[in-house]
């Protein structure tokens, strides 16, 4: 894993420097993935230059992970700002229309990304997405919601591969013992609602992008259900991380 911490810095910093920035900001919720992001960003840019946003829902964040995204902030010393966004949910349930339940889940992600560009607009920062290779492939996330950033630090790893590295860096065992979960909505984890875990997951993404056809993962004995939803998931959602067709 120390060649891909390296890997990381060295894309980071050379980012970073061809852009002309020197600060960015992200958005920590507890979970393993902004917790790289993080540590990542205090690394290439010093914490000085980093500023960190929790934004849990009130009554759907687990406060576990609020107490320790608060930690991992302190304990790193950037700047941080708590920001409850239950009164922007509330403002948008007013809406002449009622919105279905999908729509008020990825409002809830697209609020978050409006606070980070108000802010990194205002101190001249990029936003860090915290988006992993798995999400990214299924377009497990909000289209202009979570997926939206300037630069994606671990976007070329896979979730477990996301874990190996939190070892590696030393980060907090909470962070990596606990259920990963975009808190949406109320004891929402990600491998249930995928339907599988992260490592069997993985394994099918993998071999993927091998050019392995869901034929041939089915013949080696992968669970036929989980391939065919995979390969789904992709397709459907492949344009989450196209930009418009101009016609």
């Amino acid at each position: 894993m120390q060649e891909t911490h390296n890997r990381l810095i060295a894309g980071i910093h050379k980012y970073f420097k061809e852009a002309g920035f020197e600060k960015a900001v992200i958005g920590v919720s507890g979970g393993v993935d902004s917790a790289i992001c993080l540590k990542l960003a205090t690394e290439v840019l010093g914490k000085e230059n980093v500023t960190a946003v929790l934004m849990p829902e009130k009554g759907v964040s687990n406060e576990e992970n609020s107490q320790h995204a608060k930690a991992l902030c302190q304990f790193l010393e950037v700047e941080t700002f708590v920001l409850p966004i239950n009164k922007y949910l509330t403002d948008l349930l007013t809406l002449p229309w009622k919105p279905s339940n999908l729509a008020q889940i990825n409002i809830k992600a697209r609020i978050r990304m409006i606070l980070l560009y108000s802010l990194a607009n205002t101190r001249n920062a990029l936003v860090i997405g915290t988006s992993n290779k798995t999400e990214l492939m299924i377009g497990y996330g909000t289209k202009h919601g979570d997926l939206a950033a300037d630069i994606e630090f671990i976007g070329s790893l896979f979730k477990t591969e996301v874990f190996e590295l939190a070892e590696h860096i030393g980060l907090p065992q909470e962070f990596i013992t606990k259920k990963p979960s975009a808190e949406l909505y109320s004891g929402q984890t990600d491998e249930e609602e995928l339907g599988m875990s992260y490592k069997d997951l993985d394994n099918i993404l993998k071999q993927l992008e091998k050019g392995l056809s869901k034929e041939d993962l089915i013949t080696k004995g992968i669970n036929p259900h989980a391939v065919h939803k995979v390969v789904r998931l992709m397709e459907i959602n492949k344009h989450k991380l196209s930009p418009a067709p101009i016609v």
